[in-house]
């Protein structure tokens, strides 16, 4: 009896021991993936590429690599060791999808969606039935197209919540009738090009839409009336219904009667063909903190029913025609939850600014393209938070203090371009903005050193600034992507070029044109506009060090020497043409990127012609108007892809280079009122895209050379040379004697035979009148004349008469007897 307690004793401890063996296996042992599953994964790595940072490298067989838990993107249950979720979203990968992926029967969540480079192909998802467990599934930006039966294997899916297959070509949905009650609560089929009469019974036969809260059927082609199976979707907070082809009565009666008591967050209507005025209704949908109905064809004013909007955060009316006052109190209630406001391109006026008192929380805001004047509201100052503010292509004037903007701390990008607004700042005042679009206003005096601080893209052109801009070799760039950007054009600028550049080795784009510059050039931009300044001497030897160029625009200066060799082959770009001319920038926020098109100046003949977006096509050139001496170098006829080449009005001297008929780009080519000699090289008659040619006011001499293309300009393109001969030109060449001495031209007839022609000529008209006379006279003289022969022909005709009218009234009688009877 004594030992009983000791065996109670060791029995309660031998089932402690295995309780806390059981929880520390339980909980912190590590259970390696299972081999099939494992095998499931390196089938798939072996079927697609990677194309990007090596996302698989991971993966594998060796020893390190035996563990698939430990693979990125693979995560494991700790405690069965099976697969349970697959993210490799956001990559480089690329090739055929392979139907392995179906052995990872736990699997509950599998995200490819958003590779980038070559798209996966997927030709069929009927692996997806060997994943009853899934309950998230992305395949954004795969191409589904081959995947017919997509739709049915989504079906087989029961335990599916969170849906995502945008941007993946899917084929025409085939319609299921069998009902399912999958509690789907995320759907994104945008960007898919589906229809109403396939998307719609799809969705309301398959899901349960009473639990919906995410639905995105953006970027489709939907239109016609709405279902009225929408009206179950009470818990729905994210709509996007953009880039559709909806009209107002059809979407509006039920959005408006089924989302009155909703909880909807997100509505997006933007990109469809609303138009009327914007619905009172609208201020029902109190829930709402983003609203979208831009790019529609909106008219009227605003509804004060949005002042009741209180939880708004996001506002975007951009690209209507809407017009009116924007009252002071048009968002009242929202004004301290406001973060974006969105009025552009739009008809919207005032006498005044809007007043912005209240927007405490405000960062966006755009209002430009609109037909807002008066002056900057003190109200400006007051938005501390602001980020970016865009007023452009207004009719502001007037002075803007300094306290006005330049309080605002956090305001990164500042656009009010095209304005005709003036400044009062001083060098200790200006704000440290990124990007700054203040071109085409009224700015005068010099520029603020320090504005080029923090700038990464800064436009002051087409204004009235002065001075020099040397003082910015002292400024150090602060800014995380250093200034890329810098467009001072169309100003009173005047000094030295800055000898710092190396301080901005980020720049890209620099256009200085339209100002007084002198001195030296930077290396390694990528668009240089230096044109109409008073830059002098050689062509800088620095030039040849711009690899990296693929238009250059010196021309009104005056420069002078001879074109260096070395132009062919360091300017890499204008041969090989790699195109940046578009340039996209940084992305700032909520909505939009910084970008850039570039533009440039083509002249020919006293007539400028401007490139914006195709500028892309050209690879130019333009020294013209400038002392430039010497000889064309033969290195010029390197640039294989050179589309447009500008040396006129210089003193250049000698032949134009006989290889000239490399340039098969070549579509200008002005080398005219200069000193060339020589003939004109016979290969430029092959470039065969060549639409403007002058070479006139030279010393050419010679026949120029024979072909379609070069007798197609008119005969001004060689005017002024007067050695030249052939057509188009009048002049007749030495080479073209006949043997008979006399001169004949291509296409034009000699004397001799002119003479043969006209005699040819007599002939021709004697016979015709001689032919006239004798069948005239021959038959009407003769019944003139002679009597019998005039009785005896009356006669004829008259018995022809009578027997015609004979014959036609018993016919005629026969046809009335015959529908008579």
């Amino acid at each position: 009896m004594s030992g009983r307690p000791f065996q109670h004793s060791i029995s309660f401890y031998l089932l402690l021991i295995c309780f806390i063996a059981y929880w520390t296996v339980g909980d912190h042992a590590e259970v390696g993936c299972i081999e099939r599953e494992r095998e499931a994964l390196l089938d798939f790595k072996q079927g697609v590429d990677d194309l990007g940072i090596g996302v698989l490298s991971s993966w594998g067989n060796g020893e390190d690599k035996k563990d698939c838990c430990k693979w990125r993107g693979v995560e494991c249950n700790n405690q069965t060791g099976h697969v349970i979720m697959l993210d490799l979203s956001d990559q480089f990968l690329g090739g055929i999808l392979p139907p392995q992926l179906g052995n990872l029967s736990n699997l509950q969540s599998l995200d490819l969606g958003h590779n980038y480079g070559h798209m996966i192909t997927c030709e069929n998802l009927d692996w997806l039935s060997g994943l009853p467990l899934l309950r998230q599934l992305d395949l954004s930006w795969l191409n589904l197209s081959k995947a017919i039966h997509w739709s049915q294997a989504i079906n087989k899916m029961p335990l599916l919540t969170e849906l995502h297959l945008s941007e993946s070509r899917l084929p025409t949905i085939s319609i299921s009738h069998n009902n399912s009650s999958k509690s789907l609560v995320v759907l994104d089929l945008s960007g898919n090009g589906l229809t109403s009469s396939s998307i719609y019974p799809w969705l309301f036969n398959l899901f349960n839409t009473s639990s919906l809260v995410h639905l995105d059927l953006s970027n489709n082609n939907l239109n016609g009336s709405i279902p009225n199976a929408f009206g179950n979707m009470t818990t729905l907070a994210y709509l996007d219904l953009s880039r559709n082809g909806l009209t107002s009565s059809s979407i509006y009666p039920w959005l408006f009667n089924l989302f009155s008591t909703s909880s909807l967050v997100h509505l997006d209507l933007s990109n469809n063909n609303l138009n009327g005025s914007i619905p009172d209704a609208l201020g029902n949908m109190t829930t709402l903190a983003y609203l979208d109905l831009s790019s529609n064809q909106l008219q009227g004013e605003m509804p004060k029913s949005l002042r009741d909007l209180c939880n708004l955060r996001r506002l975007v009316l951009s690209s209507n025609n809407l017009i009116g006052l924007v009252e002071k109190d048009f968002l009242a209630c929202s004004n301290n939850t406001l973060e974006a406001l969105d009025l552009s391109h739009n008809r919207f006026k005032g006498i005044s600014f809007p007043n912005l008192f209240g927007f405490s929380q405000l960062r966006h805001l755009y209002l430009g393209f609109n037909q807002l004047n008066g002056t900057l509201p003190e109200s400006i100052g007051q938005l501390h938070q602001l980020e970016v503010l865009d007023i452009r292509s207004n009719s502001l004037q007037g002075m803007v203090p300094t306290n006005h903007l330049f309080g605002l701390s956090k305001l990164m990008d500042l656009d009010l371009s095209f304005n005709s607004l003036t400044f009062n700042i001083s060098l200790d005042q200006v704000p440290l903005f990124q990007v700054s679009y203040i071109n085409s206003n009224c700015l005068d005096g010099s520029i603020p050193q320090s504005i080029f601080k923090n700038s990464i893209w800064l436009d002051l052109s087409k204004n009235k600034f002065s001075g020099s801009i040397s003082l910015s070799c002292k400024i150090t760039n602060q800014s995380s992507w250093g200034l890329s950007y810098l467009d001072l054009s169309s100003n009173r600028l005047s000094g030295k070029l800055p000898q710092c550049w190396d301080h901005w080795k980020d720049l890209i784009i620099l256009n200085l044109a339209n100002n007084n510059f002198s001195r030296k050039i930077k290396n390694s931009i990528g668009l240089l506009h230096l044109r109409n300044n008073n830059l002098n001497g050689a062509l800088p030897s620095s030039l040849k060090n711009c690899r990296d160029l693929h238009l250059v625009d010196l021309g009104k200066n005056k420069l002078s020497g001879r074109i260096p060799s070395w132009i062919g082959g360091s300017l890499s770009n204008l041969i090989k043409g790699s195109s940046i001319i578009t340039y996209d920038g940084i992305y700032y926020g909520f909505f939009e990127f910084v970008s850039y098109v570039d533009n440039t100046l083509v002249q020919w003949k006293g007539k400028e012609l401007e490139f914006k977006k195709t500028l892309g096509f050209i690879k130019s050139i333009d020294f013209s108007s400038n002392k430039l001496i010497g000889e064309i170098p033969i290195e010029v006829t390197d640039l294989v892809e050179l589309v447009s080449l500008n040396l006129s009005r210089n003193n250049l001297i000698g032949p134009i280079p006989p290889t000239i008929g490399q340039l098969k780009s070549l579509d200008f080519l002005d080398m005219s009122q200069n000193q060339l000699s020589g003939g004109i090289p016979s290969s430029l008659a092959q470039i065969a895209r060549l639409g403007v040619l002058d070479l006139s006011n030279n010393t050419l001499l010679g026949k120029i050379p024979s072909g379609t293309q070069l007798q197609s300009f008119n005969a001004s393109t060689f005017e002024g040379n007067y050695g030249l001969c052939g057509p188009p030109l009048l002049k007749r060449c030495p080479e073209d004697k006949d043997k008979s001495g006399e001169f004949s031209f291509i296409g034009l007839s000699s004397n001799k035979d002119d003479i043969q022609d006209d005699a040819n000529n007599i002939w021709f008209y004697g016979i015709i009148v001689l032919g006239f006379i004798i069948g005239f006279w021959g038959v009407c003289g003769t019944l003139l004349l002679n009597g019998s022969w005039r009785y005896a022909y009356f006669m004829f005709l008259n018995k022809i008469k009578d027997r015609l009218y004979m014959t036609t009234t018993i016919n005629m009688n026969r046809l009335r007897r015959s529908f008579q009877s």
